[in-house]
């Protein structure tokens, strides 16, 4: 054992690295494995954070004294979705060229970026429109590194394990979305950093003057940032079998099924950052008596908590068939949220729509572990075809293919999926400014979900279907 184990490691680098070996598996591989996990999961929670805390900190920015206009503000609180969406093209295929240790380390360093400067930022209402976009697309860093994130967990595990270990590094990942919009409410009441933190800020609050720290809502993941950057350098490992060119991850393009995946993926993760980034706008446009930062948050925890269920229930049922009924019920969902908004006179009822609400970031946290347990199993299943299982070397080239693509899809579909971030909160702006509803854009979002439903149907999960998984 101890031979095996010495040969294996390279300071930080596995040079062995077989999953898929049950013996190997039981005796090093799960605890190497769940260590990377257990060091990625607050990484890609910090990440999360960073590339959500514009759609808090947009919302206070009017009453900071901050002279911009509603379109501006939209713009603020969207424009994270779409450089993280961007950035998530190139991260989904830095983890062979890098390696995921050196790769997690430095991206996860990055986010002090947009944090320290957002907090010195918030804290002088001069600040230029510009200065402000430039650092809200700067959150974008963090919405890159899920790509890389995903990729870099798939190689560690087996594949009938792929399925819960992606569902917890997104999930518990997912919930640094809804843990921002929770607390960012709560830091800025105190001076917590005390002569380091920077001064107060007035604010008008009930009729009464208020002293805030808006500058806290980014200063608080500072170092949380710097540890787990070290953690990351430290504690995880790279993998050598991981490593592959751009040339031979860019065979992804040419592939049917990661084009589906990402149609697949954009309904369940598009939807679920979407959502989570228009939410509390939302709620203020159309419900405005109502505390949007009271209830915002509650959404998105729900999603992210229940997708370590979504790919645990997709390892035991089918990644397919969860999916299939997952996008049936968020049809139904989107179509029941038009019928509690205001219309006509009358004022709407928000608690219908919130607890339709609730349903959709529940069905997308579901759809978002059982889509990512699909994509490495198919294109595990694609390479294994036709290979001789009585060849080792075989079998191991076409396991070492399947897992490349596998990962390198993962990151790219993220990547598309992203852009839901975007696409959202800015359909719901349209659409009011338009007809003076939403309605429009849910409606669309539901025939979306119809496609998707048809794609999942057919390609995946009917008798015969084309590539079962």
């Amino acid at each position: 054992m101890s031979a095996i184990t010495t040969s294996g490691r390279t300071g930080r680098l596995l040079t062995l690295w077989t999953p898929e070996d049950k013996s190997f598996w039981e005796r090093e591989g799960e605890a190497v494995a769940k260590l990377n996990l257990w060091i990625s999961v607050p990484a890609l929670f910090l990440a999360f954070a960073i590339w959500q805390v514009w759609s808090v900190v947009a919302v206070s920015l009017p009453g900071l004294g901050f002279k911009y206009s509603t379109n501006q503000l939209f713009w603020l609180a969207a424009a994270p979705a779409l450089s993280g969406a961007t950035l998530r093209i190139f991260y989904s295929f830095m983890v062979p060229l890098v390696g995921g240790r050196r790769w997690t380390a430095i991206s996860t360093a990055s986010l002090l970026i947009p944090a320290i400067g957002i907090g010195f930022a918030v804290q002088d209402n001069t600040t230029a429109y510009p200065t402000m976009l430039i650092l809200a697309l700067l959150c974008g860093l963090g919405g890159g590194n899920f790509s890389s994130s995903m990729a870099n967990i798939s190689f560690f595990f087996p594949k009938e394990r792929k399925g819960s270990a992606l569902g917890v590094n997104a999930g518990l990942g997912n919930l640094g979305v809804s843990v921002v919009q929770f607390l960012s409410p709560l830091v800025v009441t105190a001076g917590i950093f005390g002569v380091f933190g920077g001064d107060a800020q007035t604010i008008v609050k009930n009729g009464q003057n208020v002293q805030v720290w808006t500058q806290n809502a980014a200063f608080i993941w500072v170092p949380w940032i710097a540890v787990t950057a070290l953690a990351a350098w430290f504690g995880m490992n790279d993998i050598a079998d991981a490593k592959a060119s751009f040339a031979a991850q860019a065979a992804i393009f040419k592939r049917k099924h990661n084009w589906l995946m990402c149609v697949l993926y954009l309904g369940t993760f598009g939807s679920f950052i979407g959502y989570a980034a228009g939410f509390p706008l939302l709620i203020k446009s159309q419900f405005p008596g109502v505390n949007p930062l009271a209830y915002a948050w509650l959404g998105p925890l729900v999603g992210a908590v229940v997708r370590p269920f979504g790919g645990w229930l997709a390892d035991k049922l089918g990644g397919a068939r969860v999916t299939l009924w997952n996008f049936i019920v968020m049809a139904v969902a989107v179509m029941g949220v038009t019928v509690f908004l205001p219309a006509g006179g009358h004022e709407g009822q928000f608690a219908g729509f919130f607890v339709c609400f609730l349903v959709l970031f529940l069905t997308t946290g579901i759809g978002n572990g059982s889509t990512f347990r699909m994509i490495p199993v198919i294109f595990l299943t694609e390479a294994l075809r036709g290979v001789d299982r009585n060849d080792p070397a075989a079998v191991a080239s076409a396991n070492k293919e399947g897992n490349t693509l596998g990962a390198a899809t993962l990151g790219f579909t993220a990547a598309m999926a992203a852009y839901g971030g975007f696409f959202i909160p800015k359909s719901y702006g349209s659409s009011i400014a338009l007809t003076g509803a939403p309605n429009a854009a849910l409606w669309c979002f539901a025939a979306f979900y119809a496609v998707c439903i048809v794609v999942t149907w057919w390609y995946y999960a009917r008798r015969n279907a084309e590539m079962p998984c």
